[in-house]
């Protein structure tokens, strides 16, 4: 069972109680950090999101099923009152407690059902290859995602795209999708659309800058559309980095690398995606 796999049984066996971030990460076999990401990249759920939803989703049949009170099914679901319930009962539903109770069904509810993992649906990882860059300099538009807020990428490669290729100092016509985690932030990651550059003067508007030190990175390989992605990310973080004996490196946590062998027209072609070890 891969180490997304391992997660998500652990959260459908316990997810009645309170359980911790570490818990889960113990069981799945990776740091918190990797598992927020890999699982993020995987379910397009973070942790926290997915044990919300799972807890709430339950509590929306147990309104029609049981006769209990609202205040019981609060409870039960991990919320101090009535009140907090509601309010987290809303904003995952669109509805009230009592309004679900009243219209007798969940049929206009958005229930999350435990998510099974299907190894025969996941890409045969090619093996990686094993390469030393020296530091580098990148250049581009960086946000901040939610673990699972993926859909949300492509839109910042449209606004990149428009300066690819005129940027100040940019080496070769290669792009980068830079992904970094926020120190002590388990939920969120920041993604810059970069390419390398040899100086920082004169970038476009909203453009920032990353350096990252020389190091050895595994090279894995992506073919096919761009939107796979998290399948070959579930195969590294979630199968071969457990397995390999090797630990991960200084930041970034990953870039992905973009060359000639990539159409950004259409998303298909190969995509290089680079993690930083130490061996």
């Amino acid at each position: 069972m891969s180490a997304v796999g391992r997660a998500i049984w652990f959260i459908e066996s316990h997810f009645g109680n309170d359980i911790t971030l570490q818990e889960i990460s113990d069981v799945a076999g990776l740091s918190r950090y990797h598992l927020s990401r890999v699982f993020g990249l995987v379910t397009g759920h973070s942790i926290s999101s997915y044990i919300r939803a799972r807890r709430l989703s339950g509590a929306a049949r147990t309104l029609l099923d049981q006769p209990a009170n609202i205040l019981e099914v609060a409870l039960d679901a991990g919320y101090g009152s009535h009140e907090a319930f509601t309010r987290a009962f809303r904003d995952q539903f669109g509805l009230t407690p009592e309004a679900v109770r009243k219209q007798g069904h969940t049929r206009n509810l958005a229930l999350l059902e435990p998510i099974r993992m299907d190894p025969a649906r996941l890409p045969e990882l090619e093996p990686p290859r094993f390469e030393t860059l020296p530091p580098m300099l990148f250049a581009g538009l960086q946000e901040t995602y939610p673990y699972g807020g993926n859909a949300a990428i492509p839109s910042l490669w449209q606004k990149f795209n428009v300066h690819f290729g005129n940027i100040p100092g940019q080496i070769g016509n290669v792009a980068y999708g830079v992904c970094t985690h926020i120190e002590g932030e388990a939920e969120t990651f920041r993604y810059m659309a970069a390419v390398a550059i040899d100086d920082s003067s004169d970038l476009p508007d909203g453009f920032t800058t990353l350096k990252i030190p020389g190091q050895r990175y595994a090279v894995f390989a992506h073919r096919g559309h761009v939107s796979g992605i998290p399948a070959t990310m579930h195969q590294i973080f979630g199968n071969w980095m457990p397995n390999s004996g090797i630990q991960f490196g200084n930041m970034p946590d990953m870039f992905e690398r973009y060359d000639e062998r990539f159409d950004p027209y259409t998303g298909m072609g190969l995509t290089e995606i680079w993690i930083p070890i130490r061996e």
